[in-house]
């Protein structure tokens, strides 16, 4: 299968000024990203998707070409992480080039292993929406989370007569290191919670 490797990296940040080129142990933040790609694929599937200069430069020093300026509208706090890569799709299907899956890698997840984002890719199957890197969640929400009702009071998040959190199903949450996503999927909905067809 061949994929395409989207990491997007925009130069703006309020929480942290420039966090994806901040030094991390000697190297910018966003080079173990482009490392970990590198180890998978062939440069010239690799799009670092970005509005900032640095970061261009920065990719471009680990072989990799930025293809295009990511549109000013992409670039904001307000515009969404599903936007971005199905811009960075639509960029190479315009071009005529065509992807089996695509994979999104954060810069924000530096310590993920080539090996593990590997693995995610063999689970890929077209019969998916998604392949998710996932962690066990530390708040149950058949056990310790609640939602306030209209009536004030706090109702369990999840109905379940479990009397030991022990006994609760286990859940998970996205841990942010590694996206497999299906092409007709991205193209077809509109964001990541319409998604039905996830896997682990």
């Amino acid at each position: 299968m061949r994929s395409l490797y989207v990491i997007p990296a925009r130069g703006g940040s309020k929480g942290v000024p420039k966090k994806n080129i901040r030094d991390l142990c000697g190297k910018p933040l966003i080079g173990y990203t482009l490392e970990v790609a590198l180890r998978l694929s062939e440069p010239e599937d690799i799009c670092v998707t970005t509005d900032d200069r640095e970061i261009t430069a920065i990719a471009e020093g680990y072989g990799i070409r930025v293809p295009f300026v990511r549109p000013a509208e992409l670039a904001t706090d307000e515009a969404s992480q599903y936007e971005v890569v199905r811009h960075a799709l639509r960029f190479y299907l315009e071009k005529g080039i065509e992807y089996d899956n695509v994979v999104l890698l954060q810069p924000t997840s530096p310590f993920r292993h080539f090996t593990e984002v590997k693995e995610q890719t063999e689970l890929y199957s077209h019969a998916t929406d998604m392949v998710v890197s996932v962690c066990k969640a530390e708040a149950n929400p058949y056990f310790v989370l609640f939602e306030e009702g209209a009536d004030g009071f706090l109702y369990k998040s999840k109905d379940g007569n479990y009397r030991r959190r022990q006994e609760c199903p286990d859940v998970w949450q996205y841990n942010g290191s590694c996206y497999v996503i299906n092409p007709r999927s991205l193209l077809e909905y509109n964001n990541f919670t319409e998604f039905r067809r996830i896997v682990k």
